[in-house]
Formats: C-alpha cells, sequence, structure tokens
C-alpha cells in the first residue's frame, strides 16, 4: 500500500491512472484533511499491515523531531514492566510493593500499602488519593514524590476502582528500577530503545534523581508507531521478541475502566471498540496517542499541542471521532 501524502497529486493525468492505489489515496486523502483541520493537531502518522499509508505534520516540530508524550509515558513504563516479568525480576503481576521493594514504603505508611500490587499499580488502581489533576502540582512539589504519593490516605481499596494518577506510575517505575538496579532511563533505553531502534532521551528527575514514571517523556512520531507496531505484532519488531506475547495479550484485556471516557483500562492502555474492531490507546496530556487495531493491521500516531487540554467532551473526544470514523473505514476498505 504507497504512502500517502499531497505530493501524490502533483502528477500529470497519465501517471495518475496509471497509479496503483488511487482509490486508496483518495480515502487516506480525507483523512488527513480532517486531521488537518483540528488546529490543535500537529502530527498524523498511520500504518496498516506494516506499510505507512499517511504520514502528514501539519505544526508544530518535524516528524522526525522529538516531542513530548506526556502521559504515553504510562504506557512506555507499563511496557518496561513486562520487561522486568519477562526476566524474572518481578515473579508475578501479584507481587507486591512490600516483597519487591520494602524500603519504598515511608514510616507510618497505612499497612495497606505493603499489599498493593505491581498489578494494582499498572492499571491505576493502587486505592490513594490521586496525585493527578488539582493535586499534581503540591505533588511534584514534595520533597519526595514516592513517600508523598505512599503516604496519601486511602480513597478505596486496592484493586477496586480506577483512580487515574501519575503517582502509581512513578511508584511503579521506582519499583522497576529496584528490582532492576538500573534507573527506568537506563531500561528504557536498553529494553525498548535498543531493540526499537528509537532516541530516548533523559527527562525529569523526583528529587531522590528517580526519573519520573508516567509522565514528561518525549519521543519521535515515527518512533511512537515503532512502539505501537511491536505491540500490534505481539511484541515483537524486526522478527525479534521485545516484549512477551503473554504480557502483550495481557495489557489489552480489560481490568477497569476510566471514571472520565469510559474507555475500559488493560495494562497502561485504553481500550475501545467501534464496529466490531478492538482498539487499544495510549493516551497524553493535550492530545498525544497511539492506538492500535490488531484486527485492522493498523498503527496510528498523533502529536498535539501540549500546552492546550484535551477532554473526553473536547479535542480528545474529537481525536475519537477521526479514529473511528475516519480513519477505521478507510481502513477497513483497505484491508487486505
Amino acid at each position: 500500500m504507497p504512502l500517502f501524502t499531497r505530493r501524490h497529486f502533483a502528477v500529470t493525468a497519465g501517471a495518475f491512472l496509471a497509479t496503483p492505489g488511487v482509490a486508496q489515496q483518495r480515502s487516506w486523502d480525507s483523512v488527513v484533511d480532517r486531521a488537518g483541520s483540528m488546529e490543535q493537531c500537529h502530527a498524523l502518522i498511520v500504518h496498516q499491515n506494516g506499510a505507512p499509508v499517511v504520514s502528514e505534520r501539519f505544526r508544530g516540530p518535524a516528524l522526525g523531531q522529538l516531542a513530548p508524550i506526556k502521559s504515553v509515558s504510562k504506557t512506555i513504563v507499563a511496557a518496561l514492566t513486562g520487561a522486568a516479568l519477562d526476566r524474572g525480576e518481578i515473579p508475578s503481576p501479584n507481587s507486591t510493593i512490600g516483597q519487591l521493594a520494602p524500603n519504598l514504603i515511608p514510616r507510618g505508611a497505612d499497612a495497606r500499602v505493603a499489599a498493593i500490587t505491581v498489578e494494582n499499580l499498572v492499571t491505576m488502581q493502587a486505592g490513594l488519593e490521586r496525585t493527578s489533576g488539582a493535586n499534581y502540582g503540591g505533588w511534584v512539589s514534595s520533597a519526595n514524590w514516592v513517600a508523598n504519593a505512599l503516604s496519601r490516605p486511602f480513597v478505596a481499596e486496592p484493586g477496586a476502582r480506577m483512580l487515574y494518577s501519575t503517582g502509581s506510575f512513578h511508584v511503579l517505575g521506582a519499583v522497576l528500577a529496584e528490582v532492576s538496579g538500573q534507573s527506568l532511563l537506563s531500561l528504557a533505553r536498553e529494553r525498548l530503545g535498543r531493540p526499537l531502534g528509537i532516541e530516548v532521551p533523559a527527562w525529569t528527575r523526583d528529587p531522590q534523581g528517580r526519573y519520573l514514571g508516567g509522565n514528561e517523556m518525549a519521543l519521535s512520531v515515527p518512533a511512537m508507531v515503532r512502539f505501537g507496531e511491536m505491540y500490534r505484532q505481539g511484541g515483537t519488531w524486526n522478527g525479534q521478541q521485545v516484549l512477551s506475547h503473554d504480557w502483550v495479550g495481557a495489557s489489552l484485556q480489560p481490568v477497569t475502566r476510566s471514571p472520565f471516557s469510559g474507555l475500559a483500562y488493560g495494562y497502561g492502555w485504553f481500550l475501545g471498540r467501534s464496529a466490531g474492531a478492538r482498539y487499544a490507546l495510549a493516551r497524553g496530556y493535550g492530545g498525544q496517542i497511539i492506538c492500535i487495531v490488531p484486527d485492522l493491521g493498523l498503527t496510528i500516531a498523533i502529536t498535539s499541542d501540549p500546552t492546550r487540554p484535551a477532554r473526553s467532551g473536547g479535542y480528545f473526544g474529537d481525536l475519537i471521532g477521526l479514529v473511528e470514523n475516519d480513519i477505521l473505514p478507510v481502513a477497513r476498505q483497505n484491508k487486505s
């Protein structure tokens, strides 16, 4: 399937008629026009069956430059959790903080903190008061982000419901560093960056020097696509098993549900369905998205203005509409 950009239409009539996939190009053209009409949208890349079909920058950084991916970082940390499980550093998703990293638990913490599991953290069901939203500024202003997150009051029992909280992923990142003996940056570079052939630059660290789990990472849009393609292909990239097939399969199974978007949530991925096609989303503030649709062989990467909100009832809802109402119908038409 040919790559679509507007350059394909700067051809003579005879050449246009001779070009294969003309109907496909016209269909993807409508997708590009729709995405480009969204003033917050910076770039869109779509691959189907492993081949690029859309690669367009509307505004913002060039496609090959680094872009802030915000909370898509949570899905990266979830992948690193799978890598730790694959290596036996974490025995099971049911392993607890008390078993894996007891020194992270602050003095005076509720006794239930020790029983919080890896699955509770990677699905944001720890039960502790959220550190995101209105609480985020106070949390990152604290002297110890891990201790602050784990010292918050319980507002639900662990595993009871999803409480969107960057603190849960920061604690998870700290656990990964403890069990591996490496920084989260080293893990990201070694276990994802190297096999995928992508750049993973250093990002924000907490007062103890731990890299922030769940926010502030940066990737290029093509790197986002490679990460998504690896998940779409069951954990493989260029014939190399980056993550186990079992971890990827488990990641894309619903465990809980977002109270904000209504989407189901697995291990670091929001999960939805449109006209029978299942899709998984990594979502970041402002409208940063990696979306995979295994049934249609699709991987989608979208970057947007990172300074403006993207709520479910606003721009993020528009992006879901772009995926469900524009991209998926064209992909169904071109499915091979």
